[in-house]
């Protein structure tokens, strides 16, 4: 597969702010900064959850960031196909990210001295490595076909992170290239294929991803159970509210012993003690306001430079630092150790893989964003 050089590459500024309400089976999302029509005119887009199917690719389309017209053209190709051959919109995101990784969404013949060997069209299939002939591999229909029959004989290739999935139908030279192209690929599935990316991941019945499910952007709830007897649960004090402006998470209301888990696939990046009692570093008892500090804390790096953070867990997690974790696991346990008025989960999350109140960001919108809604009742 090609690397593309820099001329190519997407430089994304993550300035899009996409607010989702998900409720009675209905999503609204509103890109703001992101998404344009031919005129230049931004636009709402009214989804829900892929019930309405996707677009049709030859009708006027959007432009997305940097995606003109033409691209979006390519990916509307992209997500048909992968409906036509009833497949979920889990797949629809992961092709969507590779075919940016690999052209930018543009359907490349031969580009001379700059090819990668004979790498061509929409997925940079390569004929003499069985792909297809020039002619199939640049007709874009054709490549998305072999990309998603090729992503099928992956085994378990909905439950992988994108960026191995993807890696294991491309074999690229650069494996990790793909992870960074989920939040926008995500964005485009909803804006062209109503909201589908918010369905439940694995599911082709198109309904909204519940608390308990990973939706198809790869991401879920850190709270949800399945079954009658689940937590329920509501958000409590916000981001960086007027009384807690130094508050840089939200606090997740839930009795001890709640399950807590991993909002996407990633690698852990540090377990600690985050309290001082008695002058002694000890986080294995309940906490109180004015203490200071997490308590057990859990800290976790996902794709695309996110980290994640979890706070007032009532034990040490049994986990350690460079493991891998998938969306959706069990990860902790909450608690109220720290500071701590009750019973909670505080739930950050960061950009850049900071820690700092610098690269934090509201979770409500984030999640909302990612189709994983806080809050138990949505």
């Amino acid at each position: 597969m090609r690397w593309r050089p820099k001329r190519l590459a997407l430089i994304v500024a993550l300035v899009a702010t996409l607010t989702l309400l998900c409720c009675g089976g209905t999503v609204s999302a509103l890109l703001l900064g992101g998404v344009a029509d031919d005129s230049g005119t931004m636009t709402l887009s009214s989804t829900g959850c892929g019930v309405g199917g996707p677009v049709d690719p030859n009708a006027k389309l959007p432009r997305l960031q940097s995606y003109g017209t033409a691209q979006m053209k390519n990916a509307a190709i992209i997500i048909n196909v992968g409906a036509e051959l009833k497949l979920p919109p889990r797949a629809w995101v992961i092709a969507v990210a590779t075919a940016m990784q690999e052209s930018r969404l543009s359907n490349l013949g031969y580009l001379g001295e700059n090819n990668d060997h004979d790498s061509l069209g929409l997925f940079q299939q390569r004929p003499s490595s069985g792909w297809g002939k020039p002619s199939q591999v640049t007709d874009p229909e054709y490549a998305a076909t072999k990309f998603y029959n090729k992503l099928k004989t992956v085994k378990n290739w909905d439950h992988l992170p994108l960026t191995r999935a993807a890696q294991r139908v491309q074999i690229s030279a650069y494996p990790n290239a793909y992870a960074k192209h989920e939040l926008v690929a995500t964005q485009i599935v909803n804006v062209l294929a109503d909201g589908a990316a918010n369905a439940a991941g694995s599911s082709v019945s198109m309904v909204c991803a519940s608390p308990a499910d990973v939706a198809a952007s790869g991401w879920t709830n850190p709270l949800a159970e399945k079954g009658p007897d689940a937590h329920k649960w509501d958000v409590g004090s916000g981001f960086r509210t007027l009384d807690r402006p130094k508050h840089q998470g939200v606090d997740l209301i839930v009795d001890t012993g709640t399950p807590v888990r991993s909002v996407a696939s990633g690698v852990v990046s540090r377990v600690k003690c985050d309290e001082t009692f008695a002058g002694v570093k000890d986080c294995d008892h309940a906490g109180y306001p004015g203490k200071g500090g997490c308590g057990w804390m859990l800290e976790i790096q996902h794709p695309g430079n996110i980290m994640t953070r979890y706070c007032h867990l009532v034990e040490r997690p049994n986990l350690r630092a460079g493991q891998q974790v998938a969306a959706g696991e069990v990860v902790a346990t909450s608690g109220t150790s720290g500071n701590s008025s009750g019973p909670h989960l505080h739930f950050e999350v960061h950009l850049n893989n900071g820690r700092s109140s610098a690269s934090a960001v509201d979770p409500v919108q984030f999640m909302a964003q990612r189709g994983a809604p806080l809050g138990g009742s949505q």
